[in-house]
C-alpha cells in the first residue's frame, strides 16, 4: 500500500509530462538529501531541476551540454507494480517506509537524437555506495527494471564525471543560493559590454581589470559574474575550466528565459 504522500504525489501528477511539463517525482522540499541539493534551471527543458547530490549536479550539466540530448527528467519514478514483482521473482526485499510501498526512481530518464538509442536511463550513485549491500540490491531490482523495458540503464559514480566538471562546479555553486544584492538586468549588460571589448582575455583577467576601475576590492566582479553563472543568465560550455575561460566562451541566456529564472530565485529566497 502507498503512502498517503506517494498517493497525493500521484494525484499532482508528479512523474508525468515532458520538457517543461514535467513533473520530478521528488522535490527538494521533499526530503534533507546526502549531500548538497540544487535547483537548476535547464535551458533545454526551460524548467526547474531538482537535484540532490553535487554528483546529479554534475551529471545534468554534463547532459545538459551533449547535442544529443533532447530531455532530461530526473527523479524519475518505476512502476511499483511491475518493481514488486521483480522483488518477489528476485527475492529482494522491495522498499518500503514504516510498511508503506515505498515507490523507487531513476536518477535521470533521457531522451536522445542518438540514432542507437532514443532513449537511456542513468542512476547517479557514488563509488563508495556501491559497496552497501542493500544499495545493490536496489539497484538490482531497478537494473531488471529497465531491462524489461528495453531502455538502456547504467550506474555512473564521480569517477565518470571528467574533472573539469567537478572543479567548476565547486567554484560555482557553493555561494548560489546566496542573497543577490545587485540588479541583474543592469549586471547583465554591464559585463556583456565588457567581454566584447576583451574576447580573447580571460575571465579572471578581465575581472581583475574591472576591480581596479570601478570596484578598487579584488574578487568583487569575478564574484558577480560567478553568480550568474551559477544562476545561469550566463552559460559556457561545462567541460572549459573556469581558469582558462575566455570571454568569448560566455554566452547570455535568451532574454525570454530571464522570467523564469527570476521567478526560481524569488522562490528559493522565501524557503
Amino acid at each position: 500500500m502507498l503512502s498517503k504522500k506517494q498517493g497525493k504525489w500521484l494525484k499532482e501528477g508528479r512523474g508525468q509530462g515532458e520538457l517543461a511539463d514535467y513533473k520530478p517525482w521528488i522535490k527538494i522540499s521533499d526530503i534533507s538529501s546526502s549531500g548538497r541539493s540544487h535547483r537548476v534551471f535547464g535551458h533545454k527543458t526551460k524548467r526547474t531541476h531538482h537535484l540532490l547530490s553535487d554528483l546529479e549536479l554534475a551529471t545534468f550539466l554534463f547532459l545538459e551540454w551533449s547535442p544529443t540530448v533532447l530531455d532530461i527528467r530526473e527523479q524519475f519514478p518505476l512502476n511499483y507494480d511491475d518493481t514488486l514483482t521483480i522483488a518477489e521473482e528476485k527475492q529482494i526485499k522491495h522498499p518500503s517506509v514504516r510498511g508503506d510501498i515505498h515507490i523507487m526512481t531513476s536518477d535521470f530518464y533521457v531522451v536522445s537524437s542518438n540514432e542507437n538509442y532514443s532513449q537511456f536511463v542513468l542512476q547517479a550513485k557514488y563509488s563508495k555506495d556501491l559497496d552497501d549491500i542493500r544499495t545493490i540490491e536496489k539497484l538490482e531490482i531497478e537494473r531488471h527494471y529497465w531491462q524489461s523495458k528495453g531502455i538502456p540503464w547504467q550506474i555512473i559514480t564521480e569517477k565518470d564525471i571528467p574533472k573539469i566538471i567537478q572543479n567548476n562546479i565547486a567554484w560555482l555553486y557553493p555561494e548560489s543560493n546566496s542573497e543577490i544584492t545587485f540588479n541583474i538586468e543592469e549586471k547583465l549588460a554591464f559585463y556583456v559590454a565588457q567581454f566584447s571589448k576583451a574576447p580573447s582575455k580571460t575571465l579572471i583577467n578581465l575581472c581583475q581589470d574591472i576591480d581596479s576601475a570601478y570596484f578598487g576590492e579584488l574578487g568583487a566582479s569575478l564574484n558577480e559574474v560567478r553568480k550568474l553563472l551559477a544562476l545561469r543568465f550566463f552559460t559556457f560550455d561545462i567541460l572549459i575550466s573556469f581558469k582558462q575561460l575566455k570571454c568569448s566562451d560566455i554566452h547570455i541566456t535568451n532574454v525570454n528565459d530571464w522570467s523564469l529564472i527570476t521567478e526560481e530565485i524569488r522562490y528559493v529566497s522565501n524557503q
